[in-house]
């Protein structure tokens, strides 16, 4: 728009640009004052049509024809989809068209423009605007979150600097005690020899006086011993230790330093939010033709309910009893620890930080075991925790049902801070079934947060504000035994798995539901489930009581 003519200031004449408009030619489309009116009427070249300006609202500013130049579109063509004059519809190319009058198509098309520019000037523009403030708000606080990062992976560098720093000291200690004994051996040695050394002088002293004397009774009572010294003392040997360095496998140390998950940047269309490409997103992994069972632990329960990856070679498992273990890749028990209850743990997850969480459904407690002490973190009342999961955030998740049996939630802690429920969609109607103690949860690459639902027989899958996104209650093409989800995890590829506990199988889904694949693998009643930093899957038998491990990437 002409800065002249804003809202706030006079009109004015588009030819004199001084005198405020009184005046519109129709013809022309030109706004005139008073006295430019009559100069612009000496034009007697044109048939101008000068109204008041306050009337050219209401009067249509018809456009000559340009097949006709004395003529006016003053009619609209269905057909076409364009204003034509009365010639063209009577003797021209528009001759038999539909026609209607063009001020009724401009007083739709009028209505229609006035409601487009309500919606853009009070809800898509106002919308824009809020998008601009929340993205400033967010640059704003780049610097302190990405600082927070940075001040994280130097702790973590001073953490690691430390544990070298203490493990060259005692590897130094443990030389120089080796050192020590070595001179010790040496020294002992060494007086031996002297020793002996000294005895040989005396005796060939001894033997240059009896020489020396002539006497005979020294000489008959001489006894030899070179016999005795022919032997040498005993030489002590010392093999050097010797420093075994190991190659050091920059994959294993980068993985224990710590693992950053990648930027993700979504792009967010109504009200649904859709992952763009992300910037450092993963590699992308195939599914296997045939997944593969690479290794089988014996975990020495009766019954196996939960496995959980502390490392690419070490699991911590749950089963019957009140004991949880940690075991490698070859069943070799390396900690064990009970439940501070005595009752068996009901679930069992990982954080962040390799420290280990468990639910006891029975005390309505939450722990976390560090260092191998158990500390109870959240007590609920009315409500008792089932299945649980450590987040991206190193929140945690933890499906619940209350004590009468009738609900069921998911409930989001940072420590002992509940920071989201999610219990109902949007039209009020619960989201999991109150029935059933096994709700296994996961969270996926995408933030959605996945429950395998057991009592449902579906796996219900919210987005990060606790929307519905989909449910999905196995293949249409399964005529066994039903769907039974029971364990559920997620990989870098943002695939959800779901053990089928009655068809012995897992079902591999897209981020959106979307049915894959099943992985067999001859699999026994699989129950628990976790993937790896690799993307293994480890799958927690009931029956057999083994995790099997299998590459199906």
């Amino acid at each position: 728009m002409h800065p002249r003519r804003s809202g706030q200031e006079v009109l004015l004449c588009d030819l004199c640009e001084t005198v405020p408009l009184q005046s519109h030619c129709e013809l022309c489309n030109i706004n005139l004052c008073k006295a430019c009116v009559g100069e612009h009427l000496s034009d007697s070249s044109k048939r101008h049509n000068v109204v008041p300006f306050l009337h050219i609202k209401s009067t249509p500013n018809y456009h000559k024809c340009p097949d006709h130049a004395d003529k006016h579109c003053e009619i609209y063509c269905e057909k076409c989809g364009i204003p034509v004059c009365l010639t063209c519809v009577t003797s021209g190319k528009h001759k038999g068209h539909d026609i209607s009058d063009i001020l009724e198509k401009l007083g739709a098309k009028t209505e229609s423009l006035q409601k487009d520019l309500k919606e853009l000037e009070t809800r898509i523009y106002p919308r824009y605007e809020e998008m601009v403030s929340n993205v400033e708000t967010e640059k704003a606080e780049l610097e302190t979150k990405y600082g927070k990062l940075t001040t994280d992976a130097d702790q973590q560098g001073e953490i690691l600097h430390r544990e070298v720093t203490a493990i060259v000291n005692r590897r130094k200690s443990a030389i120089a005690e080796m050192k020590t004994k070595h001179l010790d051996a040496l020294n002992k040695n060494t007086d031996e020899i002297t020793q002996k050394m000294a005895e040989l002088k005396q005796i060939m002293s001894d033997l240059k006086s009896i020489l020396k004397s002539n006497d005979v009774s020294l000489t008959s009572t001489y006894k030899s011993r070179n016999s005795e010294f022919r032997t040498l003392p005993p030489k002590v040997r010392v093999t050097l230790p010797s420093f075994s360095a190991q190659k050091i496998n920059k994959d294993q140390l980068n993985e224990m330093f710590g693992s950053l998950l990648p930027l993700s940047i979504n792009t967010e269309h109504g009200d649904a939010m859709k992952s763009a490409e992300a910037v450092s997103s993963p590699p992308v992994k195939p599914l296997l033709d045939e997944p593969r069972v690479t290794v089988t632990i014996d975990t020495g329960y009766n019954n196996l309910y939960s496995v959980s990856c502390l490392s690419e070679d070490q699991v911590w498992t749950c089963g019957n009893n009140e004991t949880m273990k940690l075991l490698n890749l070859q069943s070799k028990l390396l900690t064990s620890i009970q439940t501070k209850s005595g009752d068996r743990p009901w679930d069992i997850a990982v954080t962040r930080d390799g420290d280990l969480v468990y639910t006891d459904e029975y005390k309505h407690t939450i722990n976390l075991i560090k260092n191998k002490k158990i500390q109870t973190v959240i007590t609920l009342q009315g409500w008792g925790p089932l299945n649980v999961c450590c987040t991206a955030a190193n929140d945690l998740l933890v499906t619940m049902y209350s004590d009468d049996r009738e609900q069921s939630k998911v409930v989001r802690y940072s420590g002992s801070t509940e920071k989201q429920s999610i219990q109902f969609d949007d039209q009020g109607r619960p989201l999991y079934s109150s029935s059933g103690l096994y709700k296994h949860i996961s969270e996926n690459k995408n933030l959605d947060i996945c429950v395998a639902d057991f009592s449902a027989r579906a796996v219900v899958v919210v987005n990060q504000s606790g929307k519905l996104r989909f449910r999905y209650t196995g293949h249409p093409s399964n005529t066994e035994q039903s769907f039974t989800p029971y364990g559920i995890t997620t990989d870098s590829q943002s695939h959800i798995l779901t053990a089928d506990d009655n068809n012995d199988r897992i079902h591999i889904l897209d981020q959106d539901g979307q049915f894959l694949r099943y992985i067999h693998c001859h699999l026994k009643s699989p129950f628990g489930l976790c993937v790896d930093i690799r993307d293994n899957l480890f799958v927690a038998e009931f029956n057999t009581a083994k995790v099997k491990k299998i590459q199906y990437l």
